[in-house]
């Protein structure tokens, strides 16, 4: 075999990030009895989906500390509706951030994948995010078992795009950029920052969405990773 150690992302690729934030959202939606505040369901889901993605497309860039998204994504939200109370907004990010790593939806073949990937190659979490919820979403999610070591941007020092936090994961188990190779969603973090460390990648786009970037190998389902490894 080529590859020894596999990399992988968590959120969008293994865990079903939209799975379980629609579940969330729709529970905190009740309980915070956002209707009574003229939020709908839908607009609720639409409009956190919108805000999630810009707050974290700038934090992969660089250009966002970490804990506006903790401290800003709701209150952000509250505003588009014109409704402007940071205290609520505060106590619905703590609320969502407690419950939704609970959640244990996985992308689809995910479990069988690693069930037949686990017995040949070594594996290894490499994500931008928070430290103590990737943990709880691998074990919510049942996969943890799977896994040698989660390597977060917190731990490494650097996140993904940067070299250095996939150099970090490979020199903590002991392989070389050649016997690895990452499987992510994200072009820039994943795909890109697999490249800045002469890492080989598989880009994993179910949403077949077009692109320019040169990969490897790139699948729409999980289980085309058993036609690559």
């Amino acid at each position: 075999m080529k590859y020894k150690c596999i990399l992988f992302d968590l959120d969008h690729t293994l865990w079903d990030y939209e799975t379980n934030a629609r579940e969330t959202l729709t529970e905190l939606h009740t309980q915070f009895r956002l209707n009574n505040k003229g939020i709908s369901e839908v607009e609720f889901f639409n409009t956190f989906y919108r805000v999630n993605n810009e707050l974290w497309n700038l934090y992969d860039q660089g250009l966002l500390h970490r804990d506006v998204i903790r401290l800003e994504r709701f209150h952000r939200i509250f505003l588009f509706f014109g409704l402007n109370d940071y205290a609520l907004s505060l106590k619905l990010s703590d609320a969502y951030i407690s419950e939704s790593p609970k959640k244990s939806n996985l992308m689809e073949d995910c479990l069988e994948t690693l069930e037949y990937l686990h017995p040949h190659y070594n594996m290894v979490i490499v994500t931008n995010g928070f430290d103590e919820i990737q943990s709880t979403k691998l074990h919510s999610s049942g996969i943890h078992r799977f896994f040698k070591s989660i390597v977060t941007s917190a731990r490494a020092g650097h996140k993904k795009p940067a070299k250095e936090i996939f150099e970090f994961a490979l020199a903590e188990n002991n392989f070389g950029p050649h016997e690895a190779i990452m499987v992510g969603d994200n072009l820039l973090t994943d795909i890109a920052g697999a490249a800045n460390a002469r890492v080989d990648a598989v880009f994993f786009n179910p949403n077949k969405i077009k692109h320019t970037t040169p990969v490897a190998y790139e699948i729409e389902k999980l289980a085309g990773l058993k036609d690559i490894l």
